[in-house]
């Protein structure tokens, strides 16, 4: 066996399928998206015993084959093509040992497809507090496959996973089950027409409205023209089906599975009434979200000085090192300044993913959704709308791929077309150097202003969406239903592997994504601000010589001066200058103009814009906080970051697009160019307004 074999995790939510797959591969692994589709794919590699590897690709959480969701239909996509490339010689069905009926419903269906399937059965270390025990000799033999009994908190099991993976071959491939009992005439019939295939891929055919990639079109087209019987018949089929096999499931756990009561000790429900109360769940969730954002400042302070520190000393030694030159300008000036206006971020972002991962595995996310709910649906949304309002906090377009879990067109509308007004994580580096200039050191109550002032735009770009779905909700004429069903998992103490693989997975995506853009545009940006066209340019050095000549001006003084001049009729100087009149009543200069229109690529380049700006021509050893600091405003004298500028900075940031990618996300998944076009103006608008009123007011 020295092929590579494909190793199909599958599983309801919240079954621990997500720690199996990081205790399988580690840190060998990748997330991307399936081809043509915007579903998040996981895959790793593991090593097996006798030298095999297996590929691992972890499914989007479902809870049976009858799918209602695109993440779901990803899942029957894959198990019904066997011309896939990642089609599975072997599937691992995680299941959790409290849940057990519940997720044998999968397990059963999957093994009516004959694919060789183990029943891994996670967090073993619970039975005991729970008073559950199992005959597992007795399931194996009922359910004709073996069983892995596993504890990925304890890292117990997982040996015998990795066994069982690497013998499939030995697997039972036997259906559990003979679902053309429920009606016996309409089954012999789909079988007599398509004598040579498996009945219960073909009754999936039937049923679920999915594509098949290479599986040839004819026989698919074929098959599914086999719907003789109406909708509400194939679905009353379906329940049908569904009840027989949790007839099979109890049958099998009435001798397998058995529950002593009186040693069942259950803290769960006394949590859940204190963190869902109406009144102390919302301050409890308010009172965590000022401690994160607490931590994110205290914590970070350190290495983030360090960073800033680091980049400049660098900067500076490359250009006292390296021979003068185009080259070496380029290196100190574009790209060390560039990236360094991303790197210093690295900390805060880090430990933002780190308490959401934290929140995320503890099981209080779920807890959060659930209260959130009578809130969103005064407002249009569902109560799913919560996950990708509070996943937008880390980007918003893997959020804006999450709504497809929602089932009204309408709601899942709505919630693409808001998601962008929560606080990303782009947003984050300009809220953070922003509010270092504007924001005076000091504490109330114990809490910085700092924090106080990141949490309230944080707060503010929530309230936002939340109001423009009430608007959108009353504008859009769309009729449609849908009903909230959110799984309460149990409460579980976080796995540090898993919080460390979420933090540098999520972390190592931001800095190797934001990383290239921010390199491509110093680099253009240091191009365009090193060079510029006419006499004005080309001859700067003579023209401020000469303006100068009666001021006694030092040589530094005179440089400096030199180089302002170059860069105000630089290629990039002329631009600035040219959008300087739209912007200046918000209390901006060219400089900002330029950083704000580079910034559309990502929201994270301003900061890399203006460090690149700053660092061309300017011989200092300073850090990025200290050069902002410096600028003056051209019009009214004085620094040009006051409290003012800066809250209408901030403001314009909080309400602004500026994000390319989050556009063609939104196109992709309304499939029109009329929402995300409508999101860009609409946004801008709100931006532009709310910066302007809040710098008058404040000037």
């Amino acid at each position: 066996m020295s092929k590579q074999i494909n190793v199909a995790l599958i599983g309801n939510p919240n079954t621990g399928k997500t720690s199996v797959f990081n205790a399988l591969t580690g840190l060998n692994q990748k997330v991307g998206n399936y081809p043509g589709i915007t579903v998040e794919k996981k895959e790793g590699v593991c090593k097996l015993p006798r030298g095999v590897k297996a590929h691992i690709i972890d499914l989007p959480g479902t809870y049976s084959l009858n799918a209602s969701s695109l993440d779901e239909n990803v899942v029957i996509e894959l198990l019904l093509n066997k011309n896939d490339k990642d089609y599975p010689d072997v599937a691992v069905v995680v299941s959790d040992v409290e849940n057990l009926k519940r997720n044998l419903l999968i397990f059963t269906q999957i093994k009516d497809l004959e694919i060789p399937t183990i029943l891994a059965i996670n967090m073993s270390d619970r039975m005991k507090y729970k008073g559950i025990s199992l005959d597992i000799d007795y399931l194996e033999e009922q359910l004709q496959t073996k069983i892995a009994l596993i504890s990925t908190r304890k890292n117990d099991g997982i040996d015998r996973l990795k066994e069982l993976i690497a013998n499939y071959r030995d697997l039972s491939v036997s259906a559990c089950l003979d679902p053309s009992e429920i009606d016996k005439p309409y089954f012999d019939a789909l079988r007599k027409a398509f004598p040579n295939q498996l009945i219960y891929k073909l009754w999936l055919v039937i049923t679920q409205d999915v594509n098949f990639g290479k599986t040839d079109r004819k026989e698919i087209d074929a098959i599914a023209s086999f719907k003789t019987k109406t909708s509400g018949d194939l679905k009353r089929l379906q329940q049908r089906e569904t009840i027989k096999r949790y007839q099979f499931i109890n049958n099998v756990l009435k001798k397998g599975k058995t529950i002593d009561v009186t040693q069942a000790k259950d803290l769960r429900a006394k949590l859940d009434k204190v963190l869902t109360h109406k009144v102390w769940g919302y301050l409890i969730f308010f009172f965590i979200l000022l401690l994160i954002f607490q931590a994110i400042y205290d914590w970070s302070s350190v290495p983030m000085d360090f960073i800033d520190e680091t980049f400049a000393a660098l900067s500076e030694w490359v250009k006292n090192t390296l021979p003068s030159g185009a080259f070496t300008n380029l290196l100190a000036e574009g790209i060390i300044a560039g990236l360094g206006g991303i790197v210093i971020f690295i900390p805060q972002i880090a430990f933002l993913f780190l308490f959401i991962s934290v929140l995320e595995e503890s099981g209080y996310m779920s807890r959060v959704v659930f209260l959130m709910d009578n809130i969103m649906k005064r407002f249009g949304l569902s109560g799913k709308s919560v996950v990708p309002l509070i996943s937008g906090t880390a980007c918003a377009i893997p959020a804006i791929m999450a709504t497809r879990n929602i089932e009204s067109w309408k709601e899942r509308l709505i919630t693409i077309l808001v998601t962008p007004f929560t606080t990303c994580s782009a947003r984050l580096p300009v809220y953070l150097i922003i509010i270092s200039l504007v924001i005076p050191e000091g504490r109330f109550l114990g809490l910085s202003y700092q924090a106080l002032t990141l949490m309230l735009l944080y707060l503010l770009g929530f309230v936002s969406a939340v109001v423009s779905a009430y608007i959108l909700n009353k504008i859009l004429k769309i009729k449609s239903k849908s009903f909230f069903v959110v799984e309460m998992p149990n409460y579980k103490l976080p796995l540090f592997k898993n919080v460390a693989l979420t933090v540098i997975e999520k972390t190592k995506s931001f800095v190797f994504g934001a990383g290239k853009i921010i390199l491509a545009i110093s680099i253009i940006l240091w191009f365009l601000a090193s060079y510029g066209p006419g006499d004005n340019f080309n001859k700067a050095e003579d023209i401020v010589t000469k303006a100068n000549v009666s001021n006694n001006l030092s040589d530094e003084a005179l440089q400096q001066k030199i180089a302002s001049h170059k860069l105000k009729h630089s290629f990039i100087g002329i631009a600035g200058h040219a959008i300087e009149p739209a912007i200046r009543p918000l209390g901006y200069d060219w400089k900002i103009g330029i950083a704000i229109v580079s910034s559309f690529a990502a929201r994270e380049v301003f900061v890399g814009t203006l460090a690149t700006i700053y660092s061309v021509g300017n011989d200092d050893e300073d850090t990025i906080k200290n050069r902002m600091a410096k600028e003056t405003n051209p019009v009214l004298g004085g620094p040009l970051f006051t409290l003012a500028s800066g809250i209408s900075l901030l403001l314009f940031y909080a309400f602004a697009m500026q994000c390319m990618s989050t556009l063609a996300i939104v196109k992709r998944e309304t499939n029109s160019w009329k929402w995300p076009v409508y999101q860009l103006v609409i946004m801008t608008a709100i931006a532009y307004i709310t910066a302007l009123i809040a710098f008058q007011l404040l000037k």
